[in-house]
């Protein structure tokens, strides 16, 4: 019995941020899924992670993430990066929200960073409005930012169910990334990597006994 379904944001709720680096990467001449290469080595320990557990500043991130990626030789201003960050709200999603609001506990379990407006780090008023409104559904936002804690560390999906009051064999967890969904489905929760929008929504509806569309 499913008693809560927990959400990554970018990537999920809205549109990946992996779209605007390849796009990044195809306007400036640089191999495809650099930025993501970058950011998977030293995954622990790298500017990426260190930033998400807000332990260095915009400025650190912005330095170390150059000297990171011009060791892989392209360097890349952290800070360009950032700028790529914020996706775009899909509504499809936030309609699956609302009739999952009414008749489960929803979270969202998010790696952020202190940039950008907002949780969602968007990149403008418009846009963090927005998205504030779709966080604002929620009954729980957990980010690593302020937590100090990261996916795919266990214990953030323990936190997210301990305040949700369930336990994780009645939760459902949606990523774009598989090395985040592991450790929930190691802890007893169902997990599902999201793809596209529909084959989520498909994959989600599985679970549960009343429409989400």
């Amino acid at each position: 019995m499913i008693s809560a379904v927990l959400w990554d944001f970018g990537g999920v709720i809205t549109t990946s941020p992996f779209e605007s680096f390849n796009k990044y990467e195809r306007e400036n001449g640089l191999p495809v899924d650099f930025i993501r290469t970058v950011n998977s080595k030293n995954p622990d320990t790298n500017a990426w992670a260190q930033f998400e557990r807000n332990q260095i500043t915009v400025d650190d991130f912005s330095q170390r993430f150059a000297e990171e990626s011009g060791r892989f030789g392209h360097c890349i201003c952290g800070k360009t990066v950032l700028s790529l960050i914020s996706g775009e709200v899909r509504p499809e999603m936030v309609n699956a929200l609302k009739l999952l609001k009414k008749n489960l506990s929803i979270a969202c379990v998010t790696n952020n960073m202190l940039s950008g407006k907002g949780a969602g780090m968007a990149r403008n008023s418009n846009s963090a409005k927005t998205i504030q409104e779709v966080l604002n559904m929620f009954d729980v936002v957990i980010e690593s930012s302020k937590l100090g804690i990261r996916k795919p560390d266990p214990r953030i999906y323990e936190i997210a169910c301990k305040k949700l009051g369930v336990i994780p064999a009645e939760t459902v967890f949606l990523d774009d990334l598989g090395i985040n969904l592991k450790p929930a489905r190691a802890l007893g929760m169902f997990t599902i990597k999201v793809l596209d929008s529909n084959q989520a929504l498909d994959d989600l509806q599985v679970l549960l006994d009343f429409p989400i569309r």
